[in-house]
């Protein structure tokens, strides 16, 4: 009677265990206060000039206050050596945490673009990448993806997504170079015009040792508990995304928070309907500065929080593992 009991105090108390906020990024309006900016040339190759925060605050394309911040880039000029945008990685890294992001507005769905919010570990591939939020030219739905080092490979699980690539491995010989593991969605108010119709919507993002799950909520949908800053995952319903099937804390680890907006990536211009407008995307994005004047980023709230050690328990004694474009380290 005595162990049965005392079993069940333990579980009811495990299971009321709860998130505690770690990282408020808007809260005290200084949110760039917490990123900093990349200015080096494009890893991925793309048709842009990352620029520094004065540059792009006196060019009218950066701002923020305690609500919102406004990331987007020149839409003015002719820009024939690639346009200027910015990229912005966190000081700080997460080795597991819920991350909440709530956007009002991002960049997709317009030809040239190739805008993403991830997260990225040190010494690339070895650290891993998370991919929450891609897509490029006007395309309509997301993709999310990992990238890893050798070893890791994506099993089925109870999602809405759907596999593309299971091996995260970027390398993977039967895979397109850098593709990694991608889960893609066929709802239209994931990206593009149609999310920014919507006014956006919330993506949540559980990273943990054991897995990683990528939650997407429309903004006439976004659960109480998120809102009320008392998240729960439990009661969300299945992810769109469900990266498992292997050790996801050997392969990913100390991720930070990356928003970009490049142009041209993924050699994709010349499959798309976009092709239509200008003979190379290069020429498209040099010249016609007022097509991306909606190219812009607008997030409302991004939380990140842990969770409580007695809920990291519960979590780690309920989980058991499972016996087209490239997208690449950016």
């Amino acid at each position: 009677m005595f162990t049965r009991a005392f079993l069940f105090a333990a579980l009811s108390s495990l299971g009321s265990a709860a998130y505690t906020l770690q990282d408020d990024y808007l809260a005290d309006g200084n949110f760039f206060g917490k990123f900093s900016f990349f200015t080096a040339a494009d890893p991925t190759h793309g048709f842009v000039k990352y620029v520094d925060q004065g540059t792009a605050q006196n060019s009218g394309f950066l701002s923020q206050s305690t609500s919102k911040v406004i990331m987007g880039v020149d839409y003015k000029n002719v820009q024939p050596n690639g346009r200027p945008s910015v990229r912005i990685t966190s000081n700080k890294s997460n080795k597991s945490g819920l991350f909440i992001l709530d956007l009002q507005h991002a960049p997709g769905g317009i030809c040239g673009t190739w805008p993403a919010f991830w997260l990225v570990g040190p010494n690339w591939p070895n650290n891993g990448e998370i991919d929450i939020i891609e897509g490029v030219n006007d395309g309509s739905t997301n993709l999310m993806s990992m990238h890893t080092a050798q070893g890791c490979q994506i099993q089925n699980s109870a999602m809405s997504g759907t596999i593309q690539t299971s091996d995260c491995w970027i390398n993977d010989p039967n895979q397109s170079s850098n593709a990694g593991c991608g889960i893609s969605t066929s709802n239209t108010a994931t990206y593009g015009t149609q999310f920014n119709t919507n006014g956006g919507g919330v993506y949540a993002t559980s990273f943990t040792s054991n897995f990683v799950k990528v939650w997407f909520f429309p903004r006439n949908s976004i659960p109480s508990d998120i809102k009320n800053g008392q998240p729960n995952p439990d009661g969300w319903g299945q992810p769109v995304a469900f990266f498992s099937g292997c050790n996801i804390g050997q392969y990913v680890k100390s991720q930070q928070i990356v928003f970009d907006t490049t142009f041209c990536g993924g050699n994709v211009w010349g499959s798309s309907a976009c092709s239509q407008k200008a003979s190379s995307c290069t020429n498209y994005v040099a010249n016609n500065p007022s097509a991306f004047q909606n190219a812009y980023w607008q997030v409302n709230s991004l939380k990140v929080y842990q969770l409580t050690s007695s809920k990291r328990e519960e979590e780690t004694f309920n989980t058991t593992l499972p016996t087209g474009f490239t997208t690449m380290y950016r």
